[in-house]
């Protein structure tokens, strides 16, 4: 068990909200629940739709982030501890992905208050969902990257680059690399993706103005510049995610998958077994 961090109870807590990508009602019920029950709510309007911190308390205090550093707020995690106040501390899409919580979290050791997190739908999820497609299909990609495009400001760890992640051929998701779109298609090429890789564009991705696009990967570059798209932007590569049916199905649901709530089809089975699956 892990047991819950941060400071005593009644001297305060922070919880990270995970906001969803940008529609209001993609936020999870823990996640808007804890929004409508916080004292203070600390929220970037940049980022965050103005719509998931509408339903608070009369006398909540509302802190847009948007143009805040970590020093900024910490006196209100200090108020917090000081008058055991609720902080939803709201962050766009999950906290856990590229959310810039590491920090705030050991601030709050520090000031010894609780926090917890809740997960929210991150971008690459939404995209998947807007464009009808299953990243993990059966015997084409079981894995998927996240991961953004190395040599921009924050720096990359040595291991770590687009070229040796496309090596491997699976499905990639790519945050903080839109503005870059024609570096970024070079390395997927060179590490591997044929030029005919489908790829997914979502911009603001189910905001009001979403914009979803489809292209090969040899223009991408060409489709982000004929888009503006340079910031707000998740791209999805993979050969998974193709729009023409593919012939592959999950063993799941076949008739000849065995598993503790329903026995194997015998004939199935064995067409299973010739394919070299275990029933």
């Amino acid at each position: 068990m892990i047991p819950p961090a941060g400071g005593e109870p009644g001297q305060g807590k922070v919880v990270f909200v995970g906001a969803g990508p940008g529609a209001a009602d993609l936020i999870t019920v823990r996640g808007a629940r804890t929004i409508a029950a916080a004292d203070i709510i600390i929220w970037a309007s940049s980022l965050v739709n103005a719509e998931i911190v509408a339903d608070h308390k009369p006398d909540a205090l509302l802190v847009d982030s948007a143009s805040a550093s970590l020093e900024d707020i910490t006196p209100l995690y200090e108020r917090a501890r000081d008058e055991g106040l609720l902080v939803a501390r709201v962050h766009t899409g999950d906290p856990a992905i590229y959310g810039a919580t590491a920090e705030q979290r050991e601030l709050l050791r520090r000031l010894g208050i609780a926090y917890e997190s809740i997960p929210g739908v991150s971008a690459f999820s939404a995209a998947a969902a807007r464009s009808d497609v299953e990243i993990t299909l059966p015997e084409v990609s079981q894995s998927l990257i996240l991961t953004r495009l190395e040599g921009g400001r924050t720096p990359m760890p040595p291991r770590e680059s687009v070229r040796e992640f496309a090596a491997h051929g699976t499905t990639m998701a790519l945050y903080l690399s839109a503005a870059r779109s024609h570096t970024l298609q070079r390395e997927l090429l060179a590490g591997g993706y044929p030029p005919d890789t489908p790829v997914i564009i979502g911009h603001q991705v189910t905001w009001p103005d979403e914009v979803m696009v489809r292209c090969r990967l040899d223009q991408l570059a060409a489709t982000m510049k004929e888009h503006k798209f340079w910031k707000h932007t998740v791209i999805l590569v993979g050969p998974a995610l193709a729009e023409t049916p593919l012939a592959k199905r999950s063993h799941l649901y076949h008739p000849g998958f065995r598993h503790e709530y329903r026995d194997a089809d015998p004939v199935a089975a064995r067409e299973l077994a010739e394919k070299g699956a275990q029933a």
